[in-house]
């Protein structure tokens, strides 16, 4: 099945239906944000930028979850031929390539789990995963936001962890990456992003 915007947004559609919640919401901002962001990197195209990040959370469509959407959204994919949307299923999570940086519960058999870290190790990143990292921290069900409020909001929900001090380090590494691609702030590429932040 080809992967373009129509599959992916009949994708998301149905994968909402199959388990309503915010992460849909989310998951089209994650998107807007990418669209918005690779329409000014001369190397990305913005619709597949905004498709992938359509589908990063596309695991969620089989319930509720912790880690083990990120799995579930990789077999989703790859059950349709969509290699690289598969990959970011997974490597959205992991902008550190080690599986022992996850915040989250591997709620996943052993199989699955040394699948995974074996994947996450030996992936080949290139911008437009680093894109929908970065996107994925931008991203609230309700809108834009400022990193540091997405890090806060994360935390509180899943704890601290050992790796959070140097997930936040990563993530604002490639906000410089990409200011230095774009030559301007990326927040002035979200709308409303100062209102969401500060509600």
């Amino acid at each position: 099945m080809e992967l373009n915007l129509q599959t992916a947004e009949l994708a998301l559609r149905e994968a909402s239906e199959s388990n309503p919640g915010a992460w849909a919401d989310h998951s089209r901002f994650v998107a807007e944000a990418c669209k918005n962001i690779a329409s000014h990197c001369k190397d990305l195209s913005s619709e597949q930028a905004y498709i992938f990040g359509l589908l990063h959370d596309i695991g969620r469509y089989a319930g509720v979850s912790s880690e083990r959407h990120l799995i579930d959204g990789y077999r989703y994919c790859m059950e349709r031929g969509w290699e690289k949307a598969a990959q970011i299923c997974i490597s959205h999570a992991f902008m550190i390539q080690d599986i022992a940086t996850s915040i989250g519960v591997f709620d996943v058999s052993d199989e699955d789990y040394l699948f995974m870290k074996e994947f996450v190790a030996n992936a080949v990143y290139d911008d437009y995963d680093r894109l929908v990292q970065l996107c994925d921290a931008l991203a609230m069900p309700s809108g834009f936001c400022l990193l540091e409020k997405r890090f806060v909001d994360v935390t509180m929900r899943y704890g601290v962890h050992p790796a959070t001090i140097d997930r936040w380090k990563k993530i604002l590494e490639i906000k410089e990456q990409f200011e230095n691609q774009i030559g301007c702030s990326i927040y002035s590429l979200l709308p409303g992003i100062v209102e969401n932040s500060f509600r």
